[in-house]
């Protein structure tokens, strides 16, 4: 169909997307009107891209619910809202997980291969401070593993990625790629040594300690009902995420941090030293992932090393769900996924199986948005 498109000498855009979601939702008559008649898709992107992505999910779950009636999320709409509910909360967590490898990406332009073991790091140290180190809640120890967090990326860029920004490495994309890999490598078997054997771990919750033990493990809300860990790991990942949204718009660090990632000469001409800024936001993208991991050790377990490839999987479908570069679209993917997931594991046939194809949704959409949409949903092509 794009094909179709320049040949005319029309604007391609939206065309495979379209082409593609109208198709899915009612097969190939509509496909034969879109090549015929090739319409601007530009004046109408509600009817040619938003109203068959609708229509498509309504054609899903109509057929879910003919395939498994009995499903409690066919039979039960407050069941659905709550799995719902419990997604969203996730997200956030997920979104904060992600955007450390957005913010790495959008100032450097490097994708960071050990960010799964770096998240992972995050939720050791953590587990290791509250059963080992300190008898607090697990929110005390969110901001000391960001701090730590933070000294290690500083550490490994100043020693390892600062030789791509300063011309010494003839192919940069490859250095970065085999040394992130390679850090994550030595990270997650480090992990292991310190835990002793790969095993699973688990924090104590938020509200097993004081000043939380007095609340109840799940709130209600009428028929409404939502685990009083997940909720608090929202709430701070949703407070992680404002506050680095506040850092990059309101200060003069996080402007300089921004103009590096519009255009990196420009920005050394006006004096910006793009060394430290390259340093910083590593550091930063670190701090936040490691804080995530954090975050999350006190709500679910952790397999170690297992969770490495798991969180990862999970921060690169998010960025190109959102787009890669784009802070809001990694928060829109992270959401998107925490209920994608949710649902998939609450709806499965199976529940011996429902947490193996939770992780595939997440697979299932990263293909989907690239044959869709490459660029992501709020990305932009370059």
């Amino acid at each position: 169909m794009p094909r179709r498109y320049r040949k005319l000498g029309l604007d391609p855009r939206l065309t495979g997307m379209a082409a593609t979601l109208w198709g899915a939702a009612m097969g190939p008559l509509v496909l034969i009107y879109l090549y015929l008649r090739t319409p601007d898709l530009r004046h109408k992107p509600f009817l040619w891209t938003w109203l068959p992505a609708l229509f498509l999910a309504y054609e899903l779950v109509s057929f879910y619910s003919l395939a498994y009636p009995t499903s409690p999320l066919v039979t039960n709409p407050l069941y659905l809202l709550n799995q719902v509910q419990n997604g969203l909360a996730m997200g956030f967590v997920y979104a904060i997980m992600a955007v450390g490898l957005t913010l790495i990406f959008s100032v450097q332009g490097i994708i960071n291969f050990a960010h799964g073991q770096l998240f992972m790091f995050g939720g050791v140290i953590g587990y290791l401070l509250l059963t080992q180190v300190l008898e607090v809640n697990a929110f005390f120890a969110i901001p000391v593993v960001g701090v730590l967090a933070l000294v290690v990326g500083l550490f490994i860029e100043k020693a390892l990625l600062a030789p791509l920004h300063k011309g010494d490495i003839e192919r940069p994309e490859e250095y970065a790629i085999l040394i992130t890999f390679g850090v994550g490598l030595f990270l997650q078997y480090a992990l292991v040594g310190m835990l002793g054997s790969p095993t699973g771990i688990r924090a104590p919750r938020y509200t097993d300690r004081p000043p939380l033990e007095s609340i109840p493990s799940t709130l209600r809300f009428g028929d409404f009902w939502i685990r009083t860990d997940i909720l608090i790991a929202g709430l701070i990942g949703l407070i992680l995420f404002l506050a680095l949204i506040l850092f990059l718009q309101r200060t003069w660090t996080g402007k300089t941090l921004r103009a590096v990632a519009m255009n990196q000469q420009a920005a050394t001409v006006t004096g910006i030293d793009s060394g430290r800024a390259f340093n910083l936001a590593f550091g930063i993208g670190i701090m936040l992932t490691g804080m995530a991991g954090a975050t999350l050790v006190a709500v679910m377990n952790f397999p170690v090393p297992e969770l490495a490839t798991r969180a990862a999987i999970r921060a690169y479908v998010i960025i190109v769900l959102g787009g890669l570069g784009s802070l809001p679209g990694t928060l829109l993917g992270g959401l998107f996924l925490g209920v994608a997931e949710s649902l998939v594991a609450a709806g499965f046939p199976d529940p011996s199986r429902s947490a193996t194809y939770q992780t595939a949704a997440g697979l299932f959409l990263f293909a989907i948005i690239l044959l869709i949409r490459p660029q992501g949903l709020m990305g932009r092509k370059k």
